[in-house]
């Protein structure tokens, strides 16, 4: 995928509630649009109640261990915090045909070798004009994707393993994936020395990719996405993404964690993404090891070589056993003051409880600093929730407008032959391009091989398919200016000429 000059196929997001099978969105609010990673963010909230789940249970996929003893305890590993039930999801909708999303997950050396016992990841679809029909495969991994070994691969047929369908509007599916636990044959993972695996699905054909992805992004309105999380990305290291080859226009080849991407090109959150797995060998004296918010059944001291947190012998996983303990900072935002309380404790008390190890004289409970919009300016400090409620990309802690250099507003650039690119004003003009503003899309909604900006009736300065006095204001407000969607005529000045042709093609 074409991230980093912020092509029209470049990372867009859509921010969503998702729910029930079938349902249709209560509500709908477009709020300002931005530029994230490479490309455009549209975030679109929609009201709805669950997420459906898909669940494929194969028989005889796997390889044949003869079983296990089933005396081992089971542990969920995800990187995310997301309700895999229902919530709010970022659907990640520039991703194209053969890109895949993946995570890698370290556990202690004593929870190999382990079976895997289910995968799951949501997909969704926003504002989808169409049923859509998404082709996919999922791969499993001893080490990451990039290093390690990949062991499976299962991809959907349509008959065993079922393609992702989903219905128009604004929906999703947790598409679930497991082996039959009755069957021999079962997916087993040993320890390739990293102490890690990796699961990833990727997506083999879109409902409707219509041109080359690193032009042109696959539209929104016609596609189903993988997801990532609204809360922050957690895990820079530990999630991945497969990127095509868009030569020097794009941020890499092949897999990359989000950490080997630049910041523009980054996802704001982790995939929705998380694994079940089940320890073959258990040995006396294991319990629950707290790896982050990851969770394996360990020895106290493979937990603790591992950097982990023993939470005691015979202690399972379970979805609050990885919470912080002990005291940690409790933020206060009434007052924005700071409290060492247990996690219940400040939770009860109205706080917002700090990670584990967290103290109050070096946490930050309320953090600041510069925050980047699209049209390029700087506001802040503010805090990050702030910065993405005003369309921004927040630019870190304690970071200031005097000492950050925004970047500049990205918009189509519509070149002579029909060619269009995602690129400043600026460099448009140095391009001969005529530059259609900020914001505007290479988008080819009617598939004819030219973006819709491109082919905008001479005057219709808006791109709304009429001329009338919005276009006007837009072009009397640069009058005389050299270059931009004003310069109708393209002679590299906004003036009398094209005001002529603008009038002539008046439609009121």
């Amino acid at each position: 995928m074409n991230y980093k000059s912020m092509l029209a196929t470049s990372f867009f997001c859509i921010v969503g509630v998702l729910s029930s099978i079938g349902a249709t969105a209560d509500r709908a609010t477009i709020l300002d649009d931005m530029s994230i990673a490479a490309g455009r963010q549209w975030p679109i909230w929609s009201a709805y109640r669950d997420i459906p789940s898909m669940k494929i249970i194969l028989q005889g996929k796997g390889q044949d261990q003869g079983g296990i003893a089933g005396s081992c305890p089971s542990a969920t590993v995800a990187h995310t915090d997301a309700n895999f039930g229902g919530g709010s999801f970022i659907v990640q909708a520039g991703f194209a045909e053969t890109e895949a999303a993946a995570a890698s997950y370290v556990l202690p050396a004593a929870a190999f070798p382990l079976r895997l016992d289910m995968t799951e990841m949501i997909f969704a679809t926003s504002n989808a004009t169409v049923q859509t029909t998404t082709k996919w495969s999922i791969m499993v991994w001893e080490g990451t994707p990039a290093t390690g070994t990949l062991k499976f691969t299962f991809s959907s047929d349509g008959k065993m393993i079922p393609h992702i369908v989903l219905a128009p509007g604004t929906t999703g599916v947790n598409v679930q994936f497991m082996i039959d636990p009755n069957d021999p044959d079962q997916i087993y993972l040993d320890d390739d020395g990293s102490h890690t695996f990796s699961i990833g699905y990727r997506i083999d054909e879109h409902n409707n990719q219509t041109q080359n992805p690193c032009t042109v992004a696959p539209p929104s309105s016609s596609n189903a996405f993988p997801t990532t999380d609204t809360s922050g990305l957690q895990q820079s290291s530990k999630n991945w993404l497969y990127l095509l080859n868009c030569g020097s226009f794009g941020c890499g080849v092949g897999w990359k964690t989000f950490a080997q991407l630049p910041s523009l090109c980054r996802p704001s959150g982790d995939w929705v993404i998380r694994a079940t797995y089940t320890p073959i060998n258990c040995a006396a004296q294991q319990g629950a090891c707290c790896v982050g918010t990851n969770c394996a059944i360990a020895t106290q001291a493979d937990c603790q070589s591992a950097g982990g947190a023993y939470r005691g012998d015979g202690s399972i996983c379970s979805s609050t056993i990885c919470l912080p303990q002990g005291n940690n900072a409790c933020c206060f935002a009434s007052t924005g003051g700071c409290v060492s309380l247990s996690y219940q404790s400040c939770l009860s008390a109205g706080g917002s409880p700090g990670p584990e190890g967290s103290q109050c004289a070096t946490y930050v409970c309320f953090p600041t600093g510069a925050c980047c919009k699209s049209d390029g300016t700087c506001i802040g400090p503010v805090s990050p929730t702030t910065c993405a409620s005003q369309g921004g990309v927040y630019q870190g802690n304690g970071t200031t407008c005097a000492s950050t250099n925004c970047p500049l507003p990205q918009g189509a650039a519509c070149f002579p032959n029909g060619f269009c690119l995602i690129m400043s004003q600026a460099d448009a003009t140095a391009a001969g391009a005529n530059w259609r503003g900020a914001g505007t899309t290479c988008a080819d909604s009617n598939g004819n091989g030219t973006a819709d900006a491109c082919e905008l009736h001479p005057g219709d300065l808006n791109g709304d398919q009429l001329i009338n006095g919005q276009d006007l204001a837009i072009f009397l407000s640069a009058w005389g200016t050299t270059s931009g969607p004003a310069d109708i005529n393209l002679d590299g000045i906004v003036n009398g000429n094209d005001l002529t042709t603008l009038l002539s093609n008046w439609t009121g």
